[in-house]
């Protein structure tokens, strides 16, 4: 392990004890919230495991109320949603197979215009959790027609699809018949991050 990964996970430790002790809780309360095993989530936080399985990562944040990425300590990197598709940027590139799954899963994009205000304002940053599918009524970064990205509510009938803004200014679009092949789920929206300015 070289010394940047050495520090990278010093801080991977560091920030789960930290969120642990904030939340007040014991490893066996931890313990009972994610299956796992005390003696394991104790090495953990000591280093003991050198390598967190990213199903566990994300368990762990879970129970921990926070986000992975929060927990590698990632910092944000930010793309534009600008009829392209939505295109990467990672952040370090750990020697650790599980981060190099983990970074590809997310991505941070600074959204444009009003329609999703005032739950994602106008230049605020959202998490997405990339996949190819939501549930319905969940909010996703969605592709139309392989142009224009937004970001929308979907809801799902028989033969439809809607994309819904927040903003009732903004009314539903609704795909139907053959057109639902025009909209692609690109991912999921975890969390808003807004400007204070």
């Amino acid at each position: 392990m070289t010394d940047k990964q050495t520090m990278q996970m010093q801080k991977i430790m560091q920030r789960i004890k930290h969120r642990r002790e904030e939340l007040n809780l014991s490893f066996q309360q931890l313990a009972d919230l994610t299956g796992m095993s005390k003696s394991t989530l104790q090495r953990y936080e000591t280093g003991g495991i050198k390598n967190i399985p990213l199903d566990k990562l994300e368990v762990l944040a879970t129970a921990l109320k926070t986000t992975p990425e929060w927990i590698l300590g990632w910092d944000r990197k930010i793309t534009d949603i600008d009829k392209s598709v939505i295109a990467l940027y990672p952040g370090f590139v750990p020697g650790e197979t599980y981060l190099n799954e983990l970074e590809e899963q997310y991505i941070w994009v600074n959204v444009h215009g009003d329609s999703m205000s005032p739950l994602i304002d106008n230049g605020s940053e959202i998490l997405v959790k990339k996949q190819d599918s939501v549930d319905s009524g969940q909010i996703g970064v969605v592709l139309i027609d392989d142009e224009e990205a937004v970001v929308k509510k979907i809801t799902y009938g028989k033969d439809w699809i809607e994309l819904v803004s927040i903003n009732p200014y903004y009314p539903p679009r609704r795909f139907e018949g053959e057109d639902i092949q025009l909209v692609r789920v690109l991912g999921l929206v975890k969390e808003v991050s807004k400007s204070l300015q």
